[in-house]
């Protein structure tokens, strides 16, 4: 029996497709896993709120800094090399968090996790567009909240149930990123053509022309809906705990999962609609949920509190599909790799430095209080995007389903 070539390109696509989703995944799984961790970590060797805020930004500063100088290496090197280099500086990371005895290994981990991070988002992000554009830009919205949503809830609850609670997640990740490392080094490369200009590591940030109206358009409700995942990951396990007087560890973590599960769904439900109907339901989504989450806040309510992350949750699925459709589709191929480098950069400088400024605030003026204000700010940024005019989009957008 013959196979035919066409069968045979469609089951490498797939096969490629899924290699890369899972490897994506589980980045994003591991970005999420010290999470609800960090009330352990803080009860065990007595570190500030303020401290777990800066754990926070040393990652996302290491991210943003590496997307500056290297987020467009993929396109001189190679998507496949680049994504082989982050998955062994990930492991690194994971092994730095295995033997941790105290905050400062805890600050050498997630610099290196961060680096790593930042070179698998944006190497695997341009190698599922490489594969198939329209599945790939669904693949690249959904597999952060499902990576996000797995590593935060699986960490709780292991810390919960498991020996080590710990130490047994980084085990686990560890074994998945090994199996991920080989299968990556005898995968095929992706990019059909490399960039032939020269590289070399300085700073940039590569918004092509044809984009800039886009990204400009997507940048309230991209900025809103990662200053809410910034705070979840960094302080709201503390506040849960805080306003349920010392609730299980596991709600932290299910917090996180209940906002980004929801945008799993979202994306599902909005991956066939247009990128203008993705971003109006981004932006109401984000004001609603958010206002209810302040209701919980002052209710002292952990129900009111994950009812409003599953309704933020819709809102930033819908939103970041439709914000990465309205980008990507206007630029070429030997594009995607920077434009994405710079989609990132903004997206974890709004998930970073409002997280930080927040464990600032709340270790001077109080949790609630922080919230309150953090949240007004989200309502503001959802409406404004609310309130901005469309992109021009060309005919190709339509036809791809974006």
């Amino acid at each position: 029996m013959t196979i035919r070539p066409d069968t045979q390109a469609e089951a490498g696509k797939r096969a490629g497709l899924a290699l890369h989703a899972v490897t994506l995944v589980a980045f994003l799984a591991a970005s999420s896993a010290p999470s609800p961790l960090y009330p352990l970590y803080q009860a065990a060797w007595g570190f500030s709120p303020f401290m777990i805020t800066v754990i926070f930004a040393v990652y996302a500063a290491a991210l943003l800094v590496t997307l500056l100088f290297f987020g467009a290496v993929s396109n001189h090197w190679g998507r496949r090399p680049v994504i082989a280099l982050a998955l062994g500086a990930e492991l690194l990371s994971m092994a730095l968090f295995l033997v941790a005895q105290d905050g400062g290994w805890l600050l050498a981990a997630r610099l290196v996790q961060g680096f790593a991070t930042a070179l698998a988002t944006t190497a695997l992000a341009a190698a599922l567009l490489d594969l198939d554009h329209k599945a790939g830009a669904t693949i690249n919205s959904i597999a952060p909240m499902i990576g996000m949503g797995v590593g935060a809830l699986g960490s709780g609850l292991l810390a919960q149930v498991a020996p080590l609670p710990l130490r047994f997640v980084y085990v686990l990740l560890i074994a998945i990123f090994l199996i991920q490392l080989v299968r990556s080094l005898r995968s095929a490369e992706t990019a059909a053509s490399l960039s032939e200009a020269r590289w070399s590591p300085r700073p940039r940030i590569e918004v092509p022309e044809a984009a800039r109206r886009a990204f400009w358009r997507v940048a309230p409700l991209n900025i809103g809906a990662w200053a809410l995942g910034g705070f979840f990951l960094s302080l709201m396990p503390s506040l849960i705990r805080e306003i349920s007087q010392g609730g299980a560890t596991w709600l932290g973590g299910g917090a996180v999962a209940a906002l980004t599960f929801t945008a799993c769904a979202s994306i599902l439900i909005y991956r066939n609609r247009t990128a203008s109907a993705g971003l109006f339901a981004g932006g109401l989504g984000s004001a609603l949920g958010m206002a209810i989450i302040l209701g919980g806040v002052h209710l002292a309510s952990p129900a009111l509190l994950l009812a409003g992350a599953v309704v933020s949750g819709i809102g930033f699925g819908a939103g970041f599909l439709g914000a990465t459709r309205s980008i990507i589709a206007k630029v070429t191929p030997q594009e995607r790799a920077g434009l994405m480098s710079a989609f990132y950069f903004e997206s974890y400088l709004s998930n970073a430095v409002p997280a930080m400024i927040a464990g600032y605030a709340a270790r001077h003026v109080g949790l609630v209080e922080t919230a309150t204000v953090f949240g007004a700010v989200i309502i503001a940024l959802s409406l404004l995007s609310l309130a901005l005019p469309d992109a021009p989009c060309p005919r190709k957008t339509a036809e791809q389903g974006a």
